[in-house]
């Protein structure tokens, strides 16, 4: 073996196993994109001129969390994995959504969105148990998501006041913010600093 091999040999064999944590840019896509949709629910925001939100969850609440969701798969995290990469879908679906009701004069039948508000309804129900298999503040996130998505059907539907749901996606954002920020500090300092709570169910 020549020096110049054994050289690079050795350098391999030196590099560090690259590992992170995904979850801390998924949970802050996440905060970010709850909370550009709990302004404009909360009537912070004009509903009717929503342009300006588009990029927002197209890059934050959707690209940040396919990225995350992503690379949970690599981790084989299933649970980060599906979560991440489904919210990233829905995200897309909900910015593209955004740009034709806002772009085009395309007639929007609001039954086909909350059609696919319940498919993610569904979802959201089999996650929540599966989220009593990793923190409570992830199980919080899920439950205050879990309510706020029929709130928004019913606006939908029924011209409930969209407050209500702008009340629980604040909470979402809040809480991931929260959430974020501890995977983030404790990975960070290799112990815990934000708490995130132990789980809810270990079958």
């Amino acid at each position: 073996m020549t020096d110049d091999n054994r050289s690079r040999d050795i350098f391999i064999k030196e590099l560090p196993e690259l590992s992170t944590e995904p979850a801390a840019l998924g949970l802050f896509g996440l905060a970010v994109a709850a909370l550009l949709l709990a302004v404009t629910d909360l009537g912070l925001a004009s509903a009717s001129n929503s342009a300006l939100m588009i990029p927002w969850i197209l890059f934050f609440g959707a690209t940040a969390q396919f990225v995350a969701g992503l690379m949970e798969f690599k981790r084989n995290n299933i649970f980060g994995a599906t979560v991440f990469t489904f919210f990233s879908l829905a995200m897309y679906s909900i910015a593209l959504t955004g740009y034709i009701n806002t772009f085009t004069d395309v007639t929007v039948d609001t039954n086909h969105y909350v059609a696919g508000l319940v498919a993610v309804m569904v979802f959201l129900i089999i996650i929540t148990f599966a989220s009593m298999m990793t923190n409570k503040v992830l199980f919080t996130i899920v439950v205050a998501v879990d309510i706020a998505l029929p709130l928004l059907m019913a606006h939908y539907l029924y011209d409930l006041s969209a407050v209500y749901a702008g009340v629980f996606l604040l909470i979402t954002s809040a809480l991931s913010f929260y959430a974020a920020a501890a995977v983030l500090l404790n990975s960070m300092a290799g112990k815990e600093i934000l708490p995130l709570g132990s789980p809810m169910w270990e079958p």
